[in-house]
């Protein structure tokens, strides 16, 4: 039987719409912040989850043990880890999922110190703690090689900050699942506190951490970002204290009732065998350093040489700079197929004191970059009382499996923070960028090709007629193409070419004004 086409797109933005519908993991009446997931090496139906998970009427801390058998439609779990000392925990989990099916998980306890549990059982059932480390240390975070081919197959890796000077990473692993750990070691000797710490593991073995160095007075603004690896388990590593600069979003959000928020970073590998297997890419929340504007923008930045050397900053989201627009508390996951997906909030189509999430994916390594709001509702950020100035938590969590994305994230709408999630088919994001052209007012898509030599297509969509001027600039903001300039468009799909053979290799921006009303840059690379 033949089809329509007509009616395939139609069940393609009906599907899409279905799987994007949020819910809320676990509903409870405790305080789930703070969350990670991570999907089984083996199985890809199966995802485990975690969150701080506070009883704000008993005081009573753990952390969230949340699992899914069935590619996260549906979710079974618990808002306490039931290893043993159950009244010992203090939450700040971590969490990972070894060769061999293995729930790990590490957290900070009441007497200071770092601890590990393991289940066998998909985390129906928690070892008795092990301590890693004594006295304050920072949040810790986890990863597993998963990797047959790797010297050190099935080990787990374990990275934090340890809270006294010189605040350097530490690090331990486990060769048993997490039944024992080795020694803590120091991998770095800082100048500068520490802060923050991620590990991703690279398809060859090589162990990646990343951290910050942040300035030495309140809020701590991060200041640059730290990168280390180890090609042998740990033994020894290539440093560099300061790989790249930044300027963080350390402090609070005033639009946002006050709300405590960072530009710490998060980190992943490509590990999809394509043409850029092995390139490392770091997100962190930035402001006034640009690419940056002058409110908190998604910069990442990649190394193709395993971290030896660091490209200049790229510019994740795709509204318009300088906006008053606010996106903070990215994550970057590379799915299978090699396309870097970011998660994070974004209040460009709401107030100023609500939020919404958003998801952009490159699929040219960061090169260009598509938007799409993953979230079906907002919500108005608040402070979580008796913890902290402005606490809401400090990240959300992203993962993926095959062609499918599992964003997660705090969101209070209910009336107490909770985690929200919705699955992402990634075929259906294309069909995602023609619905949101037939909802808002003014779009500006993503040229095609890019890269290009020498001709591209750009298109825009407007709801009316209107007054528009089309420009193309270089990196330095001079006017090199004018495509429209004050021209009456009629309201509908436009499409405008672009050749760039009078200019030399490089990366331009395009910028779409209409009369007033809309302004959008997006970029485009000549690749002679």
């Amino acid at each position: 039987m033949n089809i329509p086409f007509f009616l395939v797109i139609i069940f393609a933005l009906s599907f899409f719409e279905a799987e994007a519908q949020n819910f809320r993991i676990y509903p409870s009446n405790v305080t789930q912040t703070e969350t990670f997931i991570a999907r089984h090496p083996t199985n890809p139906d199966i995802l485990f989850a975690t969150a701080n998970t506070i009883n704000l009427n008993t005081g009573f801390i753990s952390e969230g043990i949340y699992v899914s058998t069935d590619a996260g439609v549906h979710w079974s779990g618990s808002d306490t880890c039931k290893g043993s000392p159950i009244g010992f925990h203090k939450g700040d989990p971590g969490i990972t999922i070894d060769k061999n099916g293995t729930f790990i998980l590490i957290r900070l306890g009441f007497s200071p110190g770092l601890y590990s549990h393991f289940s066998t059982d998909f985390g129906q059932s928690w070892s008795y703690q092990k301590r890693i480390a004594a006295n304050d240390q920072d949040r810790a975070t986890l990863t597993s090689d998963i990797f047959p081919a790797s010297a050190n197959y099935g080990r787990t890796y374990t990275a934090w900050v340890r809270f006294s000077p010189p605040y350097p990473m530490m690090f331990s692993y486990s060769d048993d699942g997490g039944l024992h750990w080795s020694d803590s070691v120091q991998i770095n000797a800082p100048n500068q506190r520490n802060q923050g710490g991620e590990l991703a593991m690279s398809a060859n073995g090589t162990v990646n951490v990343c951290w910050v160095g942040v300035q030495s007075s309140s809020p701590f603004t991060e200041d640059f970002v730290g990168f280390a690896s180890s090609t042998n388990g740990g033994t020894n590593w290539f440093k560099k204290e300061n790989a790249f600069d930044i300027n963080g979003i350390a402090g609070t959000l005033s639009q946002k009732s006050n709300i405590r928020v960072n530009g710490l970073p998060r980190i992943d590998i490509d590990k999809s065998g394509g043409v850029r297997n092995g390139w490392i890419y770091i997100v962190s929340a930035q402001k006034n350093l640009s690419p940056a504007g002058s409110d908190p923008d998604i910069i990442l930045h990649r190394s193709s040489d395993n971290g030896i050397s660091w490209s200049e900053g790229i510019r994740v989201n795709q509204d318009a700079v300088n906006n008053a627009k606010i996106q903070y508390f990215p994550v970057v996951h590379i799915d299978f197929n090699g396309g870097i997906n970011v998660l994070y909030y974004d209040d460009r189509n709401t107030t100023s004191d609500s939020t919404g999430v958003f998801l952009s994916r490159s699929i040219d390594g960061g090169n260009s970059w598509s938007d799409f709001e993953i979230t079906d509702h907002n919500f108005k950020p608040q402070s979580i009382g008796g913890l902290g100035q402005g606490y809401q938590g400090d990240n959300i969590g992203l993962t993926s499996s095959g062609n499918m994305l599992f964003p997660i994230w705090m969101d209070n709408s209910s009336g107490i923070y909770q985690l929200w999630m919705t699955r992402v088919d990634i075929t259906m994001l294309e069909f995602s960028e023609q619905r949101n052209a037939q909802k808002n007012k003014y779009v500006l898509l993503q040229n095609y090709p890019n890269p290009f030599n020498p001709a591209t297509t750009i298109r825009f969509t407007m709801h009316e007629s209107r007054i528009t001027t089309l420009k193309v600039y270089d990196l330095l903001g001079k006017e090199v193409a004018i495509l429209l300039n004050n021209e009456s468009m009629q309201a509908g799909t436009h499409e405008v070419q672009f050749d760039g053979n009078k200019l030399s290799s490089g990366i331009y921006f395009y910028r779409l004004n209409v009369d007033g009303k809309f302004s959008e840059a997006k970029k485009l690379i000549l690749m002679k």
